[in-house]
């Protein structure tokens, strides 16, 4: 069988009236698909076997809507490890999905550049109370003018049951049935697109959910030996069979791009994607991925704790070509320092305005220099990646939910600091990402939730609850009992954004500013660009950092106040080309459409000063004075 341009490889897909079926199963003799139409019988055909263990057939009379399994060797019947929907659960028939059928209005639409990216991240589910792709296409024109740029949706891949992070996911190229159907997510996309968004898709390529997964059953070459991870099987990228493997999960990659228009993918965890082989499957990745869709830009962003420059740099240069890197340092230190958190892989941040400046400079903070949490150098020299590679943030879907009650920074941390943080992360050179209510200061936490079978939910909720027992807080018996239950409905809904919470002035006040903050990022032009020697962060003392951005004029400072009251010159922390200049006011988080109770800071400008007098915490965001 030869394959055409953009064809599929493997599940089931539309070519005419014909309906082909695609499933590799090496070590089965045989392979029949079990059709079901709704109204008929059920009919068996036979596959035709390769002699790489790729089955194989072209039927007619099979139709949008019908159900199928696979049978190998004359035995049980199994959903399609490809299928493209699965409407009662990963345990349940596949069905079969015509992509072809939607009509797309994206032709002209090419992408965001890395270099413009402003990501909201959302759980589809908790985002709306509808839950589903349409409350999320509903609510796009609202992300729109907050002045976000890519949406970056948590895992689609179908789980069991109702309620999940995406974690858990077990059918890779079925979008999550609970959601709403496949199609929906296309208009979700399509509709993004029409608003100048990007959509980016957080994919799990480092093992599979632990209810549902049948890959084993169709080949053991699926998941490796020699490799092991914390939350199931190491999936094989380099032992024997894994170049079949590998393909599967290119497949993957391919699907999400031609038949849901993704503009690219959030990796997760890529440090415990485990190969050995000649070329790691990230950077192979990228290139088939980017090869497919050239018309577009399609992003690849890891989540990598590792610090490993070279994952970042083009292949010319010896590297695997990846966009971006989200870079918790920045998370880190803020936390430590608004609520002196320094347990776990905190104890590796100091929280000073110091490092955190330093962060900021580097793009992370480790750099070689020895971690308490890894016994020993850590990271490597960032200085030859971009800004913009670095993906930062105050709050996402890990820093929050992984905490034991899912509580976001602003419910520990007063509201002028919140602001002040908002102004930092959105004036760093740094790629910002926002996540799903933040920007109104939103009251409903973001807890974990799952909702498995009673037996393996019971070990979900006690594991939950156990990991936290090093934690002081929660090192009594009692105090891991009132951490929410995973399993509970509840926690679930509690977790759902509330947005009559707009309708408050304190939440709507807030909500200006970032919209404000986004459209300056944007718009101002030493914002969209800055090389490493057009940026200048500082601390000026051990709670005011200094932020200079002057890559393209006109130069813009941000000077921010994290905490209390005081006064701090600016000036002798500027490069010369600056430190001459007159400046002004443009605007403060402590500006009266931001704040109910406006602190604001007072610029004290004198020969050879630049002094700014703040009342408690705020950003002040100078420009070039006009006379």
């Amino acid at each position: 069988m030869t394959f055409s341009q953009g064809r599929p490889r493997l599940g089931a897909w539309r070519d005419g009236d014909d309906t082909w079926f695609r499933v590799w199963a090496p070590r089965a003799e045989r392979v029949d698909v079990v059709v079901t139409t709704p109204d008929g019988p059920s009919r068996c055909e036979p596959l035709a076997r390769s002699l790489d263990g790729y089955f194989t057939a072209c039927l007619r009379e099979v139709n949008v809507g019908d159900r199928y399994r696979y049978r190998l060797d004359g035995g049980s019947a199994f959903p399609d490890p490809a299928s493209r929907f699965q409407p009662d659960g990963p345990h349940g028939a596949s069905q079969v999905i015509d992509p072809n059928a939607f009509v797309w209005t994206d032709e002209n639409w090419r992408g965001v550049d890395r270099a413009d990216l402003i990501i909201y991240e959302l759980h589809v589910g908790t985002f709306t109370p509808e839950g589903t792709y349409a409350g999320v296409r509903e609510r796009l024109p609202y992300l729109a003018d907050l002045g976000v740029t890519a949406l970056e949706l948590l895992p689609l891949a179908q789980c069991p049951g109702r309620r999940n992070w995406g974690y858990d996911g077990v059918n890779l190229f079925a979008p999550a049935e609970a959601y709403g159907h496949p199609d929906e997510l296309r208009r979700l996309v399509d509709a993004a697109h029409r608003l100048g968004l990007a959509v980016l898709l957080d994919v799990v390529y480092n093992h599979l959910g632990p209810d549902g997964n049948y890959l084993g059953v169709y080949s053991d070459a699926y998941f490796s030996e020699r490799h092991h991870t914390d939350w199931g099987e190491a999936l094989n990228f380099d032992g024997p069979g894994s170049q079949h493997v590998r393909e599967f999960f290119f497949e993957n990659a391919l699907h999400w791009v031609r038949e849901y228009h993704i503009d690219g993918f959030r990796l997760d965890a890529t440090h415990i994607i485990h190969d050995d082989g000649p070329r790691h499957f990230l950077a192979e990745l990228t290139e088939r991925v980017r090869a497919a869709e050239p018309r577009r830009r399609i992003l690849m962003i890891a989540e990598d704790y590792r610090n490993w420059a070279h994952i970042y740099r083009p292949v010319h240069d010896a590297g695997w070509d990846l966009d971006a890197v989200w870079a918790d340092a920045f998370h880190h230190h803020l936390r430590r320092f608004f609520t002196g958190d320094h347990e776990d892989y905190y104890r590796d941040y100091s929280g000073t305005t110091l490092d955190l400046a330093t962060t900021i400079r580097k793009g992370w903070f480790y750099c070689g220099q020895h971690s308490e949490q890894f016994g020993g150098p850590h990271g490597t020299d960032p200085s030859e990646l971009a800004y913009p590679q670095f993906v930062v943030s105050l709050q996402n879907h890990d820093q929050v939910g992984n905490r034991a009650c899912g509580d976001r920074l602003n419910h520990a941390i007063e509201p002028a600091a919140y602001r002040a943080a908002a102004a930092l992360l959105l004036g760093s050179p740094l790629t910002p990402m926002l996540f799903m209510g933040q920007e109104w200061g939103a009251d409903t936490p973001f807890a974990f939730f799952t909702d498995h079978h009673e037996e393996l939910g019971k070990l979900v909720t006690a594991g939950r609850r156990n990991e936290f027992r090093h934690f002081a807080a929660f090192a009594e018996p009692t105090a891991q009992q009132a951490i929410p239950d995973p399993q509970a409905e509840s926690t679930f809904r509690a977790s759902t954004l509330c947005w009559d919470e707009l309708a408050q002035p304190a939440h709507a006040a807030l909500l200006r500013l970032y919209r404000r903050l986004c459209r300056w990022r944007r718009t101002e032009p030493a914002l969209c660009a800055t090389p490493r020697s057009g940026m200048v962060a500082a601390a000026l003392d051990d709670a005011t950092i200094l932020i200079a951005r002057y890559g393209a004029a006109p130069a813009i400072l941000i000077v921010v106040r994290l905490r209390g009251a005081g006064r701090v010159d600016a000036r002798a922390h500027l490069p010369d080309e600056l430190a001459g200049l007159r400046w002004e006011i443009d605007f403060t988080t402590e500006d009266e459409p931001f704040s109910l109770e406006p602190r604001r800071p007072e610029l004290i400008g004198g020969d050879g000063t630049l002094s700014i007098a703040f009342a408690g915490p705020a950003a002040v965001i100078l420009r070039l004075a006009s006379n």
